[in-house]
């Protein structure tokens, strides 16, 4: 008798897509997430299975078999959305906590109001927008000098000289304005002196970008030619495109004004540039910079001043106990505040400024929140700031025979002068609590790289983050309530 072969069946594909889509809608995306869980648990079930001596096929009746925990880091398990959700929710519910109590506490301490006597004490007298303003003499004392130089009516030691007293005085002379100026409010000196900081190093970049163009140019200075924040011009088949630009056809008005308002701290004489604004982006980002500004503005109004407020008994009564306690209160709502700033800055501000200028180099940050290392986190939180260390202090430093640990060391020390520049001198007080806060960096840096290693040296990254530089803020802010308020 032959033998009987049993035929087996099969669907074409669209048979099975009639199958799968039998209700006659595609599957949604809950059900894939759910789809692709359970063959991932099914794949991770088989997987086990056939693991030598599991006794996956010994029995038929066997229920148990070979297999480690999911929470065991040998069981090679890696999906926790449900967790990192649960620990979301345990946020949100713990905040909403404390907002209820600081409200029952104190009342709406909120006030739109208010924050115009932040900016000015008298509505007659505006002296930090005239500052601003004044910023546009040392801009054209650059661009001058470096017309000058491009047609040899001035030497390069006198552009040099020219260049370093104006670099001075973008330095001096806003910090001496401030400090003798009774009319300027903290916050408006902290405004005024950011966007001097800031031209400080934008000058600084101009200065040393057309130095090394003068280097390299072969032959004479071509005339004056557009630049490349002009216009765009149309291409035969209709995309939009950039003439390149050459030194010193670099040298004009527009040029220098679009550097100075790109978000960026590095001059080139032909920027990446978008093909075109995107409004919706655009309107995108205008919406967060509006909301997280007001955001800003409650969160310090309605948490920030109470504690600050609150912590001042224990600091003149020298409680250790108790200053811990306010140090750590304080450092909650501090760290996120900052969380709040830096979205706000770096991503809403920026991109904000970027897609206004078709601006094409969108990286201002990278991901600082998975540092392992302090070196890390420094290299990848403010992009801006890193490239123009990288390009016109460390690697001009080592290129002069300096040690990669002095230059570091040097780039440290600069970044304490410019964080004690912005704090002190607008608070009317030297304390170096900024500069030394910096400078702790490095031996902080050097502990977490050779202690903690992983998840580890990322949880000792935002430890020092929560804990270690908010502090030195909240201390020069508490001092500057216990000397203007301490009688009241």
């Amino acid at each position: 008798m032959p033998a009987i072969r049993k035929r087996r069946s099969t669907f074409s594909g669209a048979g099975q897509i009639g199958l799968r889509y039998a209700n006659g809608k595609p599957p949604s995306e809950d059900d894939k997430r759910s789809k692709s869980g359970e063959s991932g648990r099914k794949a991770f079930a088989i997987r086990e299975a056939e693991k030598p001596g599991s006794g996956g096929g010994s029995d038929p009746l066997s229920c148990h078999r070979l297999q480690e925990s999911l929470l065991s880091s040998a069981s090679g398990y890696s999906n926790y959305r449900g967790i990192l959700n649960w620990c979301v929710v345990m946020l949100v519910l713990s905040n909403a906590r404390l907002f209820l109590e600081n409200v029952l506490k104190y009342g709406i301490l909120v006030d739109p109001i208010q924050v115009i006597s932040l900016f000015l004490k008298d509505p007659y007298s505006w002296p930090a927008p005239c500052l601003v303003i004044v910023s546009n003499v040392p801009i054209m004392v650059a661009f001058f000098t470096e017309r000058r130089l491009a047609v040899g009516r001035l030497s390069e030691k006198a552009g040099k000289l020219v260049h370093t007293a104006n670099l001075v005085a973008v330095l001096f002379f806003p910090m001496v304005t401030v400090l003798i100026l009774s009319s300027i409010t903290p916050v408006g000196g902290v405004v005024t002196l950011a966007v001097y900081s800031i031209l400080f190093l934008k000058l600084y970049s101009y200065k040393d970008v057309n130095k090394w163009s003068r280097e390299t140019r072969a032959a004479k200075a071509r005339s004056l030619s557009r630049s490349i924040s002009c216009p765009l011009v149309q291409n035969s088949n209709g995309a939009a495109v950039h003439s390149q630009v050459f030194y010193p056809g670099n040298l004009t008005y527009r040029d220098m004004y679009y550097f100075i308002f790109a978000p960026t701290l590095c001059y080139e004489l032909n920027f990446p540039r978008s093909p075109r604004i995107r409004i919706r982006f655009l309107l995108r980002r205008l919406f967060e910079m509006l909301f997280l500004m007001q955001l800003l503005v409650g969160l310090i109004q309605q948490w920030m001043v109470p504690s600050i407020q609150n912590s001042m008994k224990p600091f003149q009564n020298m409680d250790f106990s108790r200053m811990v306690e306010r140090l750590l209160k304080l450092a909650v709502p501090n760290h996120f505040i900052w969380l709040v700033f830096f979205y706000w800055f770096f991503h809403s501000s920026l991109n904000f400024i970027a897609e206004l200028m078709r601006f094409g180099d969108r990286e201002f940050y990278r991901d600082w929140w998975n540092s392992e290392t302090v070196s890390y986190f420094w290299q990848n939180w403010n992009i801006p700031v890193h490239k123009w260390c990288l390009r016109h202090f460390y690697k001009p430093m080592l290129k002069k025979g300096v040690s990669k640990w002095m230059a570091q060391t040097a780039i440290f020390l600069v970044s304490a002068f410019f964080h004690e520049y912005l704090v002190s001198v607008p608070l009317k007080m030297f304390r170096l609590w900024a500069f030394m806060g910096m400078m702790a960096q490095l031996p902080l840096a050097w502990t977490v790289s050779c202690v903690f290693r992983g998840n580890y040296g990322n949880a000792a990254v935002w430890i020092s983050l929560i804990i270690g530089q908010p502090v030195a803020v909240l201390m020069y802010v508490h001092d500057y309530y216990v000397l203007h308020y301490s009688k009241d």
